[in-house]
């Protein structure tokens, strides 16, 4: 009995010791995460202040000594006192010579850091070379341009490299950088698929819609680079969306003008001002009618321009509307120019 006992005990005190052991290693790795052992799937809260990890589901601690990237100090713009707490400069941009890693000597404070006549003994010997100012100021005007347009970094990484190859290869003297900047900008909107207007380019930009467009074929023959050719499909979604229109009309649309330009009845005519009038013929058929005044506006083109690609696509109505849509307003009772 006394020998049962005493190995029932034991097998009892190895489960508790690996109940514990189990226990103490809260986290387990998978695929290099640190994750909850009880709770694998919950998400877990990061505390700076203590430097823990914690599960969201039973509030275990899965992990310490937590670092926090945030920065020692707050400075706020409006500080006159002209110390800069910050221990490092800004982030490395590769695109610069010297990767725009510089040393800045502070303001100087006490005697030992003035001579007799009160003239700082350390002053900063370091300018910025005029290749890199250049560059710098296309890189700004590049990324104004993307924020007033909403562009993804992506696009704005993009034209910056373009810019520097552009820059650094000489092909564009007497070029404004401006000018370069703003064309730049349009080829990496192309590259990237999500291409923009000449006009979109130049509503954001200083240069006119003649000059961008000279830029844009001397980069291209400079860089000997290519671009994909403009399609309907490229403008159909984002003109609807700013217009308002429903799924079923911006698939209407889209058919529309892909039927047309199958059916070779728009040849000649830009896809904006084909999409323009696609949206126009589906938006007049269905419940959410739009002017042509309305989708000018949006698309960038003029009246005229869209009843001339109305015009072309009116007589073959019937045969561009696809068959599933369903008609608020009857193809005979669409408007005729």
């Amino acid at each position: 009995m006394v020998f049962k006992l005493t190995t029932t005990l034991k097998k009892y005190l190895e489960y508790c010791l690996c109940f514990l052991t189990t226990m103490a290693s809260t986290s387990r790795i998978e695929a290099n995460k640190v994750v909850c052992y009880a709770h694998p799937d919950a998400p877990l809260i990061e505390d700076y202040r203590a430097g823990d990890m914690i599960c969201s589901e039973c509030g275990l601690v899965v992990g310490d000594r937590v670092i926090d990237v945030g920065s020692e100090w707050r400075t706020f713009s409006n500080e006159k006192s002209g110390v800069d707490p910050s221990r490092v400069g800004g982030p490395e941009n590769p695109l610069l010579s010297g990767g725009d890693l510089s040393t800045i000597i502070g303001p100087g404070r006490g005697d030992a850091s003035f001579d007799s006549f009160g003239v700082s003994k350390y002053q900063n010997r370091r300018n910025i070379s005029s290749t890199d100012r250049a560059l710098i100021n296309a890189f700004r005007e590049i990324n104004t341009m993307a924020d007033r347009i909403n562009l993804p970094k992506t696009i704005v990484d993009r034209a910056n490299n373009l810019f520097k190859q552009v820059h650094d290869g000489k092909n564009l003297k007497g070029r404004a950088n401006d000018a370069i900047a703003s064309a730049c900008l349009y080829i990496a909107c192309r590259q990237e698929g999500v291409p923009r207007t000449f006009k979109e380019i130049c509503a954001v930009s200083k240069i006119s819609k003649k000059e961008i467009g000279r830029c844009f074929k001397l980069i291209l023959k400079a860089l000997e680079t290519s671009v994909d050719l403009i399609t309907t499909a490229d403008f159909m979604s984002r003109f609807c969306s700013n217009l308002g229109l429903p799924n079923s009309v911006q698939r209407a649309a889209t058919h529309i003008a892909r039927k047309a330009g199958e059916l070779d009845i728009v040849s000649g005519r830009s896809p904006i001002s084909v999409a323009a009038a696609a949206i126009y013929m589906a938006s007049q058929a269905s419940e959410d009618k739009r002017s042509q005044k309305e989708i000018g506006d949006i698309a960038g083109v003029a009246d005229v321009t869209i009843r001339q690609s109305y015009k072309l696509m009116y007589p073959s109505a019937a045969r561009l509307f696809p068959e599933d849509f369903k008609f608020a307003t009857p193809i005979e009772f669409l408007p005729q120019m």
